[in-house]
């Protein structure tokens, strides 16, 4: 996974690969020191999200985390799937937010994607939001993560959340799908780090900040403090958008966020519509 480095005598020893130290990850984060209730850290798996999908049957608790460092059959928005690999890291927490309301559990994804605005800013990597769930580029030139919110079948509202990150250059050989923008990762973007168990513990410590004040708010953005925080840096807005949605296509311009996460698009003719969920393609920024 690394080059080897040289030594005195000329002779190379392999360097130590970035592996995601789970130890380090439950020291530091797990009960009773931390605010999740188990971290588990794998090196391979086929979904983080699948696999909490199961926990929660299982009767995981309020939550848990999985970090795995690469996904074979990672899954996306409209049961797409694709391999992610080792070059990220791929987190995703179980939670039972009691007292959010299910009408207020679509906007997981936009804490989601501003936990890892966090992380960005913190390491110094110029990003931005794509709504619904997409983190990019500041200039929208590439995608550094994506974000998949999921209810899970359960007594009680359970919700399985997944963060997938690129930390270091994504290999060439690994395709993009079509009309997706190019992977790009926060090395690329100027990151401070590439060390992975330090990304994905600032992952995991910033999104527990912004759910625990999102949960405290009832899943209302206005209440959490967050909305004005998500319009500022999402570069859907003031664009104009097709958003491909299960009943069609919906075309105008991305004009504001609703506090529960919806995205208001003002059609042609001026009337306003609210769209929950969708594949959002900017078409070109609009005048103005």
């Amino acid at each position: 996974m690394g080059r080897d480095r040289p030594t005195g005598t000329g002779v190379r020893v392999p360097r130590v690969p970035n592996r995601i130290d789970g130890a380090r990850l439950r020291g530091e984060l797990a009960a009773p020191v931390g605010p999740y209730a188990q971290v588990d850290v794998v090196a391979s798996t086929g979904s983080t999200n699948a696999d909490l999908r199961q926990a929660v049957v299982d009767g995981a608790p309020d939550r848990t985390a999985l970090v795995a460092a690469e996904q074979t059959a990672g899954v996306g928005r409209r049961g797409r799937t694709w391999a992610s690999p080792g070059s990220g890291v791929y987190v995703s927490v179980l939670l039972r937010p009691t007292g959010v309301p299910i009408a207020g559990v679509g906007s997981l994804s936009i804490i989601a994607g501003l936990a890892v605005l966090d992380v960005g800013d913190a390491l110094g990597a110029r990003v931005a939001l794509k709504w619904p769930n997409d983190v990019l580029a500041a200039d929208a030139s590439g995608k550094c993560a994506g974000i998949l919110s999921e209810a899970a079948s359960s007594d009680e509202l359970a919700v399985v959340l997944g963060i997938g990150l690129n930390v270091t250059r994504v290999r060439a050989d690994v395709a993009t799908p079509a009309g997706a923008l190019p992977p790009v990762s926060l090395a690329e973007l100027g990151a401070a780090t590439s060390d992975r168990t330090d990304v994905a513990m600032m992952v995991l410590a910033a999104l527990h900040e912004r759910e625990v004040a999102w949960r405290e708010a009832a899943g209302d953005l206005v209440d959490a403090g967050m909305l004005d925080e998500y319009r500022q840096r999402c570069l859907t807005l003031g664009q104009e958008v097709k958003i491909v949605t299960g009943g069609g296509n919906v075309v105008g311009d991305a004009v504001d966020v609703e506090s529960t996460g919806a995205l208001v698009v003002e059609l042609p003719g001026g009337t306003r519509r609210s769209v929950f969920a969708g594949d959002v393609v900017h078409l070109r920024p609009t005048d103005g």
